[in-house]
């Protein structure tokens, strides 16, 4: 078993860093990250601009997702999720529906299983 010392240094692509700057300067110069880890698939870096739309980048573990806000100007890091930044949070027209996927243009719906079906 090998045990490494030394860390490799975080590299972020230019897309990313390009692509975090543009939400921060589109969403009134200013945004939060909140850093939630997926597991193997990474971390979601979910951004809340200062007019509180939301935005999310994923990227492959916690050093890169801290880099990346150390890097952006305009960019804080949140420790979690609390009163005050969801209170700011204003999701854009037809986040709902993209969230949704699918289900978001279906025009009939199946009854609920804790529903009474005899009631309609």
């Amino acid at each position: 078993m090998s045990v490494r010392t030394a860390t490799t240094p975080v590299r972020l692509s230019a897309a990313l860093i390009d692509s975090v700057k543009g939400f921060v300067a589109d969403h009134g110069g200013s945004a939060t990250a909140v850093l939630q880890p997926l597991g193997r698939i990474g971390v979601r870096v979910t951004l809340v601009g200062a007019d509180g739309i939301l935005g999310d980048r994923v990227v492959d573990n916690v050093e890169t997702a801290q880099e990346l806000v150390a890097v952006v100007d305009g960019l804080t890091e949140a420790d979690e999720w609390d009163r005050e930044l969801t209170s700011i949070v204003t999701p854009r027209q037809g986040h709902w529906a993209k969230m949704a996927g699918w289900v978001a243009r279906q025009t009939r719906f199946p009854t609920a299983r804790n529903e009474n079906s005899s009631r309609a």
